[in-house]
């Protein structure tokens, strides 16, 4: 239940989860101090892009369908899976490949 009294900490555990870095910050930075700026930029715009993705999906009720059909869930679960995949040997072709 929600106690008035324990308020002002529960306003200072939200500040603190909201100003510390995520791995999608880090991220930016790292490419920006890499890359320069415009590869920060296009991260940034990247990660941007999964966020409304997924906002979108949870908003037309995808989240709660995933939820309820397990073959659903592990359906997308294998997608996502193959497509990490296909990006590794992408990877690995284009970098030991092309030497």
């Amino acid at each position: 239940m929600f106690n008035p009294a324990s308020f002002h900490l529960f306003l200072v555990t939200c500040s603190l989860l909201v100003i510390s870095p995520g791995p999608d910050t880090l991220y930016v930075l790292a490419r920006s101090l890499g890359q320069r700026r415009r590869a920060g930029i296009i991260s940034a715009i990247g990660i941007c892009s999964g966020f409304l993705v997924h906002i979108a999906a949870a908003a037309i009720g995808l989240s709660a369908i995933l939820m309820t059909s397990a073959p659903a869930f592990t359906l997308v679960k294998y997608a996502g899976a193959c497509y990490l995949i296909y990006l590794g040997i992408r990877l690995f072709l284009t970098e030991f490949i092309s030497e």
